[in-house]
């Protein structure tokens, strides 16, 4: 499979990116305004034929953030409920 250049260095910035920022797949997608999708296959698919010692350390990172994953919305879902429950004070609302 032949590469081009641009989509090689794409790979490597993301790469360099989710390593240096221990960042998640849609954190640096949203960084760099492409999809969850593109970033994923880049760093997975790409970026292990392009520079395997990179592919690792990203591999790494992304593995720990999947296996903190189900934290991480556990916590997502307490704020919602907890800015719930402060909006409705405000409001006076009985619950």
């Amino acid at each position: 499979m032949n590469i081009s250049n641009e989509l090689q260095e794409r790979a490597v910035i993301l790469g360099r990116y989710i390593v240096e920022n221990n960042a998640t797949v849609r954190a640096c997608a949203k960084e760099f305004g492409i999809s969850k999708s593109t970033v994923h296959k880049d760093v997975t698919q790409n970026l292990m034929t392009l520079q395997p010692t990179l592919y690792n350390s990203v591999k790494l990172v992304l593995d720990k953030n999947k296996s903190e994953r189900h934290i991480r919305g556990g916590l997502a879902t307490k704020l919602k409920y907890q800015r719930l429950k402060e909006q409705k004070e405000s409001f006076n609302i009985p619950s």
